[in-house]
């Protein structure tokens, strides 16, 4: 008898994707044989959650208000009854066998110990997304990486901490972190980590926090780029210019029981943005180090925050966007 497919969660959160979640949704659709979709849909306006019940009935669908991604991640993983988890975002393609294949590497006995997976993540140009292949922000680490050091030096153990550039980007190893838009988790992994933090993280953050929290609960986080997903980063936040074709674009946002502008929405995601910097540091090093140099770190954040902030500000009002 043939043995069963070992069964894929894949846990989306949209707000206000519809079109490009149309596309990430038919491209799951025959990815792997065993998958079970979860849409967790924060309040959108552009009718999402109407066309994932029409179009998409083989797709669950939750209705949930926008009290942050780790709330409604947590949402999914509630619902969720595979042996594995992918977490992946609206803007976020697997290509060919990568489902397959990540569910094979993690069946194989001699990757035991791995709890979570990346794949290399390419962005709509064909450059990878580093930001699937970090580094924990520790002070050194982001301090080199805000300086520039570690594009000065990309092949330096020393410096380039933040991406981990020196290591062969052609070969799998062992990372620190990713990001939630392709995040593969085991539900061995799961079940010892918990539930996302929802309590300390709004927005960002919480994919360094979970990744921590693997890696302290025992497991290895890989990186195997032997599988892709293309990755058309921005789309929710509409601020990068290689996805403002396909950006988020709507006029009012729900977003904490408030109804926001899309100006001041990209203002409050690059206060969350900066926010996370400080809420991780405080979770999880301010008592590893001085006290001077956690002091250091929280007030040059701070600082950061103001200027990122502003900024968005001075583009929203050179773009006239309110």
């Amino acid at each position: 008898m043939a043995q069963l497919m070992k069964k894929v969660s894949v846990l989306i959160v949209n707000i206000n994707t519809r079109d490009v979640l149309k596309l990430c949704l038919q491209n799951l659709k025959n990815s792997y044989g065993n998958l079970e979709v979860i849409v967790a849909d924060n309040d959108s306006s552009d009718g999402s959650a109407e066309v994932v019940e029409k179009e998409f009935p083989w797709a669950r669908l939750l209705k949930v208000p926008n009290y942050g991604l780790a709330f409604s991640l947590n949402k999914c993983l509630e619902a969720a009854t595979g042996d594995y988890y992918l977490y992946l975002g609206t803007d976020a393609f697997p290509k060919e066998d990568a489902i397959k294949g990540l569910v094979d590497y993690f069946e194989d006995p001699k990757n035991a110990d791995v709890g979570a997976a990346a794949v290399k993540l390419l962005l709509r140009s064909g450059i990878q997304d580093m930001d699937g292949h970090r580094g924990f922000p520790t002070p050194f680490a982001s301090m080199t990486h805000f300086l520039g050091l570690d594009r000065m030096f990309p092949k330096s153990k020393t410096f380039a901490r933040y991406f981990m550039t020196y290591e062969d980007l052609a070969q799998e190893h062992e990372i620190d972190t990713c990001i939630t838009h392709f995040l593969f988790v085991s539900a061995k992994a799961t079940q010892k980590v918990g539930k996302w933090d929802e309590k300390t993280f709004f927005l960002y953050g919480e994919d360094i926090d979970y990744c921590y929290r693997i890696k302290e609960a025992g497991f290895r986080i890989m990186y195997l780029p032997q599988f892709r997903a293309e990755h058309w980063k921005g789309v929710t936040i509409g601020i990068r210019k290689e996805t403002q074709d396909v950006a988020m674009n709507a006029p009012v946002v729900k977003f904490r029981d408030r109804e926001l502008t899309l100006g001041k929405f990209r203002v409050e995601l690059q206060r969350l943005s900066t926010d996370a910097m400080e809420l991780f540091y405080k979770k999880h090093y301010y008592h590893k180090y001085p006290l001077i140099l956690s002091s250091l770190v929280i007030t040059t954040t701070r600082l950061f925050k103001i200027y990122r902030v502003n900024k968005q500000r001075c583009i929203n009002w050179r773009k006239g966007i309110k």
